[in-house]
Formats: structure tokens, C-alpha cells, sequence
């Protein structure tokens, strides 16, 4: 897991989402405000297990001022549906609120040090990270949540506190490596 205090790895990727403007984003676009930055993918049951969640929470954090991106890392040809085509199909059917971002070589989730989707990041306006962890204690099989974890952490920062949230790994399914 990257260290706490880790500078906001640099990233320039193309976007699924076909509203999003320029069709990619960098690093860039999100330096200087909070920023959540999650590792996901379209099979993965656990990351489909938290999806309407984070979109939920998701929509809170931007109307706040958050920054909020997720990139799909996995080996599109070992697992067709997390091809560029299909994220785009997914980001347009569940109307995500953020832009859905392809990592085809795989180098921004080394950077990232990411390990498994969903897989969650939170830098603060100096873009370092102040979080990284899981979105709350929901399992797939089990619809009871009860911690908050990242939203937790998320207001603890925007209401310019120190974010104290316990720090629990995320589980997943691993990210699929070439």
C-alpha cells in the first residue's frame, strides 16, 4: 500500500465516459482539491457489490468540492468485459457521475501500488494522500453496512479536520496483471 503522505501519482488516461470533455484526464485536472481515486472494474463482484454506493456518496463528494475519478487496470484481453467498449457501456448505464478511466498498460495502478477492485485513494488539496483503504464494510452476500470508512474520511477532510478514520484494507478480486 502506497505510505500516507505519498504524492498523487501522475496519470494521463482516456476516459470511457463519452460526456467527458477532452476525453481524457491527467493528473492535472485533479491537482489542488481533495481527490478520490478508485481501482474498479465491470466483473469483479465485489467492486459491482459497492458500485451503487459509490455513485451515491460519489455525487455528495462532487457537490462538495471532491474530485472523484475511477480507472479499470485489468487485462482487457484475458477479460473482455473490462474493455474499453464495455466500460464505456457501464459508465453510461449507471450514469456515472464521475469519469471512468483506462489504464491499458497498467503502469498507473504500479504507480498507485494498487492491488485488488474496488481499491480506494484519497489525496487532500495538496495531493497527498490522507486515506487509502476500503468504502465501507459491505460484502458481497451481505447487504448490512454498518462503517462508512471512505465517506467517513472524505468529510473529515473536506470539514478541514485530520482524517482519523481507521484505515482498513480494501478486499476484491486482485487486479488482473498482464
Amino acid at each position: 500500500m502506497l505510505s500516507l503522505g505519498t504524492t498523487l501519482p501522475d496519470f494521463d488516461l482516456p476516459a470511457s465516459n463519452p460526456d467527458v470533455s477532452g476525453g481524457r484526464v491527467l493528473r492535472a485536472d485533479v491537482s489542488g482539491s481533495p481527490t478520490v481515486v478508485v481501482f474498479t472494474c465491470n466483473h469483479c463482484p465485489y467492486a459491482i457489490h459497492v458500485e451503487p454506493r459509490l455513485i451515491e456518496q460519489a455525487r455528495t463528494w462532487i457537490s462538495a468540492g471532491v474530485d472523484v475519478v475511477a480507472i479499470s487496470s485489468n487485462d482487457a484481453e484475458a477479460y473482455p468485459d473490462d474493455s474499453f467498449d464495455k466500460m464505456s457501456e457501464r459508465a453510461a448505464a449507471k450514469a456515472y457521475p464521475f469519469p471512468y478511466l483506462y489504464d491499458e498498460t497498467q503502469e498507473v495502478a504500479r504507480a498507485f501500488d494498487a492491488a485488488c477492485t474496488p481499491d480506494f485513494y484519497l489525496f487532500d488539496g495538496d495531493d497527498r494522500l490522507v486515506y487509502r483503504g476500503r468504502l465501507d464494510d459491505g460484502r458481497p452476500g451481505n447487504d448490512h453496512v454498518s462503517t462508512r470508512d471512505l465517506d467517513e474520511a472524505v468529510r473529515q477532510l473536506v470539514d478541514g479536520g485530520e482524517v482519523t478514520t481507521e484505515q482498513i484494507p480494501s478486499i476484491g478480486c486482485n487486479i488482473k496483471w498482464r
